[in-house]
């Protein structure tokens, strides 16, 4: 039988499982992945490009220790067996934090129901049906990355057959078997998945895997697919119309209601009339902390809280919720909610195997890029924002501002995907680095992921522990703004520099490198074989001459006598936190002191605050903050 040839060809290949191996077993070559790509394809008769391309996009062809996804898949195909994966609950209803953030109404403590759905769909449960075309067992699919891969050829094959396509040894004949393979359940995200893969098989990747394979893809530009097999493939149309989104993804409209209560009340967003009576400045990323379907019903409760897109992580679909002329309440901080727009995506923070896919990475990226050119946001983390990034806006929202999308999410990957890769800009000496570790190889420990204080499993990382010396031993850097001793949990933000950042360097010491961090040196180790950060260019502010230090603020607010007559003024309230003569902070942009007033439900009454301050946006530690102009000097770092 096909099946049992298979097995008895691919399982000594890399092992049935890590735990077959031996203490003293060596290594498996570096090509046995690439050896099984070429068997699968040849025992299920599919085009070992189409094979490979299929893999790339779903994993990177990365196997992740056999742990799954963030939506229940395993392997280099991404095989998706979710039956105990899917919980419901979003982060918006979890801790202290107030998803909208605005001192002129009352906190907002959305109570979100767990939600579990019942019925799968198919594209959560491909692993199960792999093993029967197969003949392999669940377990050995999920842990066994040359079975995994044979599972994702007899899937293919099986599509292909199921369309009534020849097994053809070309390429350009498995479109349809190609869009049919990403589970999606519309023909928009099929295709968009599909041409995603024939972009792969066209231009060719090479990479070496998380578990030290060298994999090749040769490029195919002639490669010209049958999208006509798509129209055969009877999906439904997407809901896409309404949507703000480029054409390279899927998009589909499933809003987020604007609902009046009674008794002033209101939910789950506020109209606006962006960019014309506000800039949008920010872009914001976020993760579920929960899966799809029951976040799409969450943010369809006019109850509950709001964000602009969710995107999926099978997929990398997106569904659009809230137009970018409305405000969503979805970063705890009304300054920031007011100027940026927010992404959500299917993942959970503190826990660091529950892989993204390459397909929402991209999917993210391409909305990304498409609404930074159109809104003018800059391609940088200043305006890039995690919602780990967003600061507090008084000294007593501090402790329970979210941290996700956490130390998992790979900004590096991410902003080469943007087409801003983070580059040396400067001479080795320069007075300013740019954060950028090597996600694979940087594992600082971190704790909390299941038991507190318990160590999470080893991962790859985006973020540098900060120490108060140039000693792993020393104090961690300490956030006074927390209140609490710093510690290595997950979602400890205290003593941590992440990818993309930029700071000033304060001193160096052998392989060690200081920062301007908080208000203090904080310490990375940074050896020259093996940089944690490049140096950088770029302009940077002090007190100005004569202050030995001056207010943060976590809001650019405007002075109360900008205020017209019926908008209360907003407090202008500092954080904990100064910026000492001496020190130097990177700035994002300078931005004018500006709030908006929306706290009824007839937009009539809404008004747009300009002041006359000025304040410069800095990444002042994790997060980024606000200092007034007037109270700084500017100068620019060249290298």
């Amino acid at each position: 039988m096909p099946a049992l040839a298979t097995a008895a060809l691919l399982l000594p290949l890399l092992g049935a499982a890590p735990s077959a191996a031996g203490p003293s077993a060596a290594p498996p070559a570096p090509d046995r992945l690439q050896r099984a790509f070429a068997a699968a394809a040849a025992e299920y008769h599919v085009p070992q490009s189409v094979l490979l391309g299929v893999s790339y996009l779903q994993s990177r062809w990365d196997a992740h220790g056999g742990a799954p996804s963030v939506t229940g898949g395993y392997g280099p195909m991404h095989l998706t067996d979710a039956r105990t994966a899917l919980a419901g609950a979003s982060h918006h209803g979890a801790g202290a934090e107030d998803p909208r953030g605005d001192d002129a109404r009352a906190p907002l403590r959305p109570a979100a129901a767990t939600v579990r759905p019942t019925d799968l769909p198919a594209r959560l449960t491909t692993l199960p049906k792999a093993a029967e075309l197969t003949g392999l067992s669940p377990a050995v699919l999920r842990t066994d990355p040359a079975a995994n891969v044979a599972g994702g050829a007899a899937l293919l094959a099986a599509a292909q057959r199921a369309a009534g396509e020849p097994l053809s040894a070309d390429p350009a004949d498995w479109y349809g078997a190609v869009a049919r393979f990403s589970g999606a359940e519309d023909s928009a995200t099929a295709a968009a998945y599909a041409n995603d893969v024939y972009a792969v098989i066209r231009t060719g990747q090479r990479r070496t895997t998380d578990a030290g394979q060298r994999v090749a893809l040769t490029a195919r530009p002639d490669v010209a697919p049958d999208t006509a097999q798509l129209g055969r493939t009877g999906l439904r149309a997407a809901r896409a119309d309404g949507t703000e989104c480029p054409a390279s993804v899927s998009c589909e409209w499933v809003p987020a209601p604007y609902k009046e209560f009674g008794d002033g009340d209101y939910g789950n967003h506020d109209l606006g009339n962006r960019p014309a009576s506000q800039r949008i400045r920010y872009i914001v990323v976020h993760d579920t902390e929960g899966t799809w379907n029951g976040v799409l019903k969450m943010v369809q409760d006019p109850a509950y809280v709001s964000w602009n897109y969710t995107l999926r992580s099978t997929d990398g679909h997106i569904a659009q919720h809230v137009k970018a002329k409305d405000v969503a309440w979805h970063a705890g901080n009304w300054y920031v909610n007011s100027t940026s727009i927010g992404l959500e995506h299917e993942g959970f923070l503190a826990e660091p195997d529950a892989w993204y896919t390459e397909a929402m990475y991209r999917s993210s990226a391409r909305l990304v890029k498409y609404l930074a050119e159109k809104y003018d946001v800059p391609l940088d983390r200043q305006h890039i924002l995690g919602h780990d990034n967003v600061p507090g806006t008084s000294t007593a929202t501090i402790p329970g501002m979210h941290t996700d999308p956490g130390p998992y999410w790979d900004w590096r990957h991410y902003f080469q995907l943007l087409g801003r890769p983070f580059e040396p800009t400067a001479g080795k000496e320069s007075g300013l680095v740019t954060i950028r570790p090597d996600y694979a190889a940087n594992r600082p420990e971190y704790t909390g992921c299941e038991t507190a204080g318990e160590p999470c499993a080893a991962h790859g990382s985006s973020e540098v522990r900060l120490y108060s010396d140039h000693d792993v031993k020393a104090p961690l850097i300490r956030d006074i703004g927390l209140g609490t001793a710093p510690t290595t949990g997950v979602n400890d933000l205290s003593s941590r520099a992440s990818t993309g950042q930029q700071y000033a360097v304060a001193d160096r010491w052998g392989d060690w490198t200081a920062i301007w961090y908080l208000g203090q040196k904080a310490w990375f180790h940074n050896p020259d074989k093996h940089p944690a950060a490049v140096p950088a260019s770029g302009r940077v502010v002090t007190p100005r001459k004569g202050l030995e230090s001056v207010p943060v603020y976590g809001r650019a607010y405007p002075e109360k006598a900008a205020y017209p007559a019926g908008v209360p003024a907003q407090a202008v309230s500092p954080l904990p936190y100064t910026l000492r003569e001496g020190q130097k902070y990177v700035v994002g942009e300078k931005v004018p002191g500006e709030y908006y007033y929306a706290v009824t439900f007839d937009e009539a009454s809404h008004r747009v605050v300009v002041g006359e301050d000025l304040y410069y946006e800095i990444q002042y530690g994790h997060r980024v903050a606000y200092v007034r102009a007037a109270d700084v000097t500017l100068t620019t770092t060249a290298g």
